[in-house]
């Protein structure tokens, strides 16, 4: 594999050829030293090697050709170098309800989270990144990775109908975060539950307890208003109806702050509230960027490595060989030393 830093140098190469052609044109209308007395000219030309003048020319060209190719900064193979990534390993656990689409939050509590989420993942250095959604039931969306590219990608394709069963099983959330954890040491580990707190199953406390006591943290996030919201019932022409309860109240969303700080609590975590205010996520980042990081794996990572200097002494060896070689003719050489004292 080869690539190049300036590929534009390599329209010197239509000059270069403009001039070979020109200089083989010249070369046929003109014989050298044309003008000289002929005696004189076959004279002076027995002391010339013209199969010499004709290598040394060649020698001089192909040093342009080689010079040219040098300063297009040619990169050829591969260079490993082993890299240490330090960081933490942060999960992610959206509320992907039906909740989440009330507009208390513009433009709507889903919107918000995901908005927020993307801009911790901006800030992230070495961290690797999971995704979690649940609502009634929880499932792992993106395993844990640094590509964080794919981590924004991903995050930008969730929705409220992502999951067919309703609900907010926060403890369900919680389940699968922990076991996003594959590795032993905990101390490094976070799980940021993002959600509007209405939990249907009341596990979700002692959870978090467990979580700290083998090293982990858990942080929350309250996305919504203190007076709430109605649930909009969306289809592909907007809203057309509102969340209503079986005797066709309508259902307003409030957020449930109380269960929220009693898990960041049970985590030793912090609780935030995504609101209509700009940079909610910063306490979080804070808490994050003062733990302890560790060199999560050692990457091997390839790339180009620069080759110009080989091509550069190449071309310097041409030039000189063009330069220095000699052509005068020794064999004119040798038989004047043999007859003429």
């Amino acid at each position: 594999m080869i690539e190049f830093r300036f590929p534009a140098i390599f329209y010197l190469y239509i000059l270069l050829l403009i001039l070979w052609l020109f200089w083989i044109y010249q070369g046929r209308k003109q014989t050298v030293l044309a003008e000289t007395e002929p005696n004189l000219r076959a004279r002076l030309l027995s002391k010339m090697d013209t199969n010499r003048l004709k290598w040394k020319q060649r020698f001089l060209f192909l040093s342009m050709i080689v010079l040219i190719f040098a300063a297009s900064g040619p990169q050829i193979g591969v260079r490993l170098a082993p890299v240490d990534r330090k960081g933490v390993d942060l999960v992610f656990a959206i509320d992907v309800s039906t909740s989440m689409n009330a507009e208390d939050v513009k433009p709507n509590r889903l919107e918000k989270s995901k908005f927020e989420i993307s801009q911790m993942i901006r800030q992230l250095k070495g961290d690797r990144v999971a995704l979690i959604v649940f609502a009634g039931s929880s499932h792992m969306y993106l395993p844990l990775t640094t590509d964080y590219e794919a981590a924004r990608l991903f995050l930008d394709q969730i929705d409220t109908n992502m999951i067919p069963t309703q609900g907010t099983a926060l403890s369900s959330a919680l389940q699968t975060g922990l076991s996003a954890f594959t590795e032993d040491d905990s101390k490094y580990k976070v799980l940021v539950l993002v959600t509007d707190g209405e939990d249907h199953e009341g596990q979700a406390v002692d959870l978090a307890e467990q979580a700290a006591e083998r090293g982990m943290i858990v942080h929350t996030v309250g996305v919504g208003t203190r007076s709430g919201s109605l649930i909009p019932v969306k289809d592909k022409q907007g809203i057309r109806d509102y969340k209503r309860d079986t005797s066709g109240k309508l259902i307003t969303s409030i957020l449930n702050e109380t269960i929220l700080q009693d898990i960041a609590d049970a985590g030793k975590g912090t609780y935030v509230r995504f609101d209509n205010k700009p940079a909610n996520f910063r306490a979080i980042m804070k808490a994050i960027d003062s733990m302890e990081k560790r060199t999560l794996k050692s990457h091997i990572y390839s790339e180009y490595a620069d080759r110009y200097q080989s091509f550069a002494v190449l071309s310097l060896g041409l030039m000189l060989a063009g330069i220095l070689m000699p052509t005068r003719n020794k064999k004119d050489e040798e038989w004047r030393g043999r007859f003429v004292q």
